[in-house]
């Protein structure tokens, strides 16, 4: 069965990105070091990505991810979703208005112009294809940024949780949660790692 699961790194004070992120700094002042543990050589940093980015159908972005990632100084052929791992998924991209041209063309990109429960929708339909296609589930992933991970969340849309606490206080930055629905949350596993806990969690 296909699952909506968001995925995110984050800071112990709780922000996605360090201060004044933007197109040409995309994680913000500081903000690299929350994604340290994917470019780290530890066994269960190397496995929690091989395995998140395996089960991935279909990944779920908002248009100020997709700008950054898309961008001049974004995604290139090392580094990447799933970057020198398993498998590429499509990519569904909720923003008002598409853009005239996409930089990274080999990728599969769907842009949902009508918000994001349809964006959802439009994922799970790609993963159950990717799933049919390759004989087991797959999931969609929902990646970020913040604002998009924290609305499906809030919004009900999402069954699984993971966060990458990073060993780092920034500050300031973009916060994952800023209020909104009360949810409560079933933790499922917890992988300790030098350079984060990745915690997973059911939501009930």
């Amino acid at each position: 069965m296909t699952r909506i699961i968001a995925d995110i790194s984050v800071s112990l004070d709780g922000f996605v990105t360090g201060p004044d992120p933007g197109p040409d700094n995309g994680l913000g002042t500081g903000g690299e070091a929350l994604h340290t543990w994917a470019f780290s050589d530890a066994p269960d940093d190397r496995r929690v990505l091989r395995e998140t980015t395996a089960r991935s159908g279909a990944v779920v972005l908002g248009r100020r991810l997709f700008d950054v990632v898309d961008g001049p100084q974004g995604w290139d052929d090392a580094v990447g979703y799933g970057a020198g791992e398993v498998g590429t998924p499509a990519f569904v991209v909720v923003t008002a208005v598409p853009p005239e041209s996409v930089r990274l063309r080999d990728l599969d990109w769907t842009f949902v112009t009508t918000g994001l429960a349809d964006a959802v929708a439009v994922a799970r339909e790609r993963a159950e294809e990717a799933s049919s296609a390759a004989g087991r589930d797959l999931d969609v992933v929902v990646m970020g940024g913040g604002a998009t991970v924290g609305s499906a969340v809030d919004a009900g849309l999402v069954d699984e949780l993971t966060l990458h606490l990073a060993p780092v206080v920034l500050g300031a930055g973009t916060r994952l949660f800023t209020g909104g629905t009360r949810r409560a949350f079933t933790r499922r596993t917890v992988t300790a790692t030098p350079t984060s806990t990745h915690l997973t969690y059911d939501v009930v």
